[in-house]
């Protein structure tokens, strides 16, 4: 398993419909809008690296998203 978090841009006023549509993505544990450097951050457990880079592709495909970036945890 591996577990990332996935930090969101967005386009203003987009916010709340981006973490919807992130929310319910496969392999998203939870999401939240935030205040702070990124709009959005979405917490991943997928099986394989495969998974999460699958995961932040579909998030970057969202109407309103500008910007990904994806930490993987290393413990």
């Amino acid at each position: 398993m591996v577990h990332a978090f996935v930090m969101v841009d967005v386009a203003a006023g987009t916010a709340e419909r981006v973490v919807d549509a992130v929310r319910v993505l496969e392999h998203v544990a939870e999401a939240h809008v935030v205040a702070g450097d990124h709009d959005v951050i979405a917490e991943v457990d997928a099986p394989d690296v495969q998974g999460v880079l699958a995961l932040a592709s579909d998030v970057r495909s969202l109407d309103g998203v500008t910007d990904t970036r994806t930490y993987v945890a290393m413990d």
